[in-house]
C-alpha cells in the first residue's frame, strides 16, 4: 500500500512539473514564431502543436527507448486524445460559458483530426498483416517497420500543407520586441522540465503496472495521458472564459492530430522496428473512434456545444476511466493480456 501511495505521489510531482515545463515552452515557442516572423501555419500546425504535443511526444520516447513498453506510448496517446475530446471541452463549457463552433472547425479540421485516427489505425492493421509475429499465447501481433510508420507522417505533411493553401497570401510579420536568446533559454528549461515530469509520470505507470499485476499501458492511458494533457486542458478553460472558444476546440483538435501522426510514430522511426498486440490496440483505438463520433456529432448539433452536451462528454470520460479500473481489477477482460 505505501508503494502505491509512493507511485501516486511521484505521478503527482511529476504533473506538477510537467505542467511547469509546458507553460515555459509554449510561451517560448509563441515568442520563437513571432520573432521570426513564422507565417500563421507554421505557428499554428507545428510551434503551437509541437509545445502542446511535446509531453505526449517524449511519453512515446521515453517508454520506448528507457522501458521498452511501446504500447504504453502508445496507450498513453490515446488516453491522451480521449482526455482532449471529452474532459477538456466539457470542462471549458462547465466551467467557461457554452462553445461555439464553425462549420472550418467542424468540417475541416475534425474531419482531418478522423482521417489522422483511421489512417494510425490502418499502419497497425498492416504491420499485423504483412508483418505478423508468431506467439504461443494466441494473441494476434505484429511488427511496425519504419516504412509504415512514414505514412502517418506523410499525411501530417498533407495537413500542413493544406493549411498552407489556406493562408498562402499572408504576409510575413516580424516582432522585433522578442528578446531570442531568452525566449531558447525559456524554450530549453521548459523540454527538461518536461522531461523530468513524464519520466515521473512513466515511471509511476509502469510501478503501477507491477504493482497490479496489469499492463503498464492500462495505467499509460490514465496516468500518464491526464497528466501530459492537463497543459492543454488549462489553455483551453483560459480560452473559454476569455471568450475565444474556437481557440479551445482548435487546440483540441490540432493536438490530437499531431500526437497520432507524429507523436506515435516517431517511437518507431527512433527504434526501428516496434510491436503491437491487436489485442490491445483495436479497443483502444475502438474507443477513440466512438469518443470522436460522440465529438463531432455534438460539435456539429447548432454549431454550439451546450452545458447538457458538455455533461455527455465529462460522463462519457468517467465511462472510459471506469472501464480501464475494471480491466485493471480483472473485473472486465476486453483488453486481453
Amino acid at each position: 500500500m505505501n508503494r502505491i501511495a509512493t507511485l501516486l505521489g511521484l505521478a503527482a510531482a511529476g504533473t506538477v512539473i510537467l505542467w511547469y515545463g509546458s507553460v515555459r515552452l509554449e510561451d517560448a515557442a509563441n515568442d520563437i514564431a513571432a520573432g521570426y516572423g513564422l507565417p500563421t501555419v507554421v505557428q499554428g500546425a507545428v510551434i503551437a502543436a509541437v509545445g502542446s504535443s511535446m509531453p505526449e511526444l517524449v511519453s512515446v520516447l521515453i517508454a520506448t527507448l528507457v522501458y521498452g513498453e511501446f504500447e504504453l506510448g502508445v496507450g498513453s496517446i490515446v488516453g491522451s486524445a480521449v482526455f482532449n475530446l471529452l474532459a477538456i471541452p466539457g470542462l471549458a463549457v462547465v466551467i467557461g460559458g457554452g462553445i461555439d463552433t464553425t462549420r472550418e472547425l467542424v468540417y475541416k479540421e475534425a474531419l482531418f483530426y478522423m482521417l489522422a485516427v483511421a489512417s494510425l489505425l490502418l499502419t497497425f492493421s498492416l504491420a499485423v498483416i504483412y508483418n505478423p509475429v508468431t506467439a504461443t499465447d494466441g494473441l494476434i501481433r505484429g511488427d511496425v517497420s519504419r516504412q509504415l510508420a512514414l505514412f502517418p507522417v506523410a499525411l501530417y505533411g498533407l495537413y500542413i500543407f493544406t493549411q498552407y493553401l489556406d493562408v498562402a497570401d499572408e504576409g510575413r510579420r516580424v516582432d522585433t520586441s522578442v528578446d531570442m536568446a531568452r525566449a531558447w533559454l525559456w524554450f530549453g528549461i521548459g523540454l527538461v522540465a518536461i522531461v523530468l515530469g513524464v519520466e515521473g509520470l512513466v515511471r509511476s505507470a509502469v510501478g503501477l503496472g507491477e504493482a497490479f499485476g496489469t499492463p503498464a499501458f492500462l495505467w499509460g492511458m490514465t496516468v500518464v495521458a491526464a497528466g501530459s494533457s492537463l497543459p492543454d486542458a488549462f489553455v483551453s478553460i483560459a480560452a473559454a472564459r476569455a471568450d475565444r472558444p474556437t481557440v479551445t476546440l482548435a487546440n483540441v483538435l490540432g493536438s490530437n492530430t499531431f500526437d497520432l501522426l507524429i507523436c506515435v510514430p516517431v517511437g518507431v522511426l527512433v527504434a526501428g522496428t516496434l510491436t503491437v498486440n491487436f489485442a490491445h490496440i483495436v479497443p483502444m483505438m475502438g474507443f477513440l473512434v466512438f469518443a470522436t463520433i460522440v465529438f463531432f456529432g455534438i460539435s456539429r448539433t447548432e454549431m454550439r456545444l451546450s452545458l447538457h452536451e458538455a455533461w455527455t462528454l465529462l460522463v462519457l470520460y468517467v465511462a472510459f476511466v471506469c472501464w480501464l479500473i475494471l480491466e485493471s481489477l480483472r473485473v472486465v477482460s476486453v483488453l486481453e493480456f
